[in-house]
């Protein structure tokens, strides 16, 4: 079996980092002021496949990036004797990327995110972060990434789920290995700069890469100006 300083060694760094740097930009320009289709209240399909398309127009053509860019990416298992489907997803955005000696399909699962407890459950559980440990997502991925989109202040946001992964139950949940310093999750991110930490899960040898486990990047995105859950009165 690869070991865990084995599969960070093979991993290609660069394309991974540059996909998730594109990604941020095109969200940081779209993100940037209101506008009508993109903006706090745009449901979160409508905000990624915005996004995957910005993208692949404009931002992987000015950085050069050769991969191959992906919306509403349909993943599941087939029944061959049949045909019939015996499970389907969707994945929000994925970019492909492979050479002569590697490949990489990094997934972005985007949830809209507030500071409300359901919030954080949303992100979290099986509708979340799960999908990347007892899922089919990233299906044999040493990598993905979970993208929060703000719709409150970070302060508020984020740090209620750093804390949450402490929670025993959620962390059997969620599989999570521990660091060497028995924290469940690293801070700073050991993979990307524009990641608030990382966290590493076991998974079923069907689903996992040949070292075992997936490590799962958290991104935070912010809107360009204030944007809230808070209801206004007389809403």
């Amino acid at each position: 079996m690869t070991t865990s300083s084995d599969w960070l060694a093979a991993f290609p760094i660069q394309p991974a980092t540059e996909a998730v740097e594109a990604l941020r930009q095109a969200w940081s320009e779209l993100a940037a002021r209101p506008r009508p289709n993109f903006n706090p209240k745009t449901k979160e399909s409508a905000l990624t496949k915005r996004l995957k398309v910005y993208i692949e127009n404009y931002t992987a053509r000015q950085r050069g990036l050769l991969g191959m860019w992906v919306a509403e990416d349909i993943i599941g298992d087939i029944d061959p004797e049949t045909g019939a489907m015996i499970e389907e997803r969707r994945t929000d955005i994925a970019y492909g990327w492979n050479d002569q000696a590697r490949d990489m399909k990094l997934v972005f699962e985007f949830k809209r995110l507030g500071k409300q407890k359901s919030h954080r459950d949303h992100y979290l559980r099986d509708r979340g972060l799960a999908r990347f440990v007892t899922g089919i997502y990233s299906r044999r991925q040493a990598v993905a990434a979970m993208v929060g989109v703000l719709l409150d202040p970070e302060p508020e946001v984020v740090p209620p789920i750093r804390k949450a992964l402490s929670d025993k139950a959620l962390a059997t949940v969620l599989r999570l290995r521990p660091n060497a310093t028995g924290s469940l999750f690293d801070r700073p991110s050991i993979l990307f700069a524009g990641a608030d930490f990382d966290t590493e899960h076991e998974r079923d040898s069907a689903l996992a890469p040949t070292h075992g486990h997936i490590r799962v990047s958290h991104f935070f995105l912010p809107f360009g100006y204030p944007a809230d859950t808070k209801k206004k009165a007389g809403c």
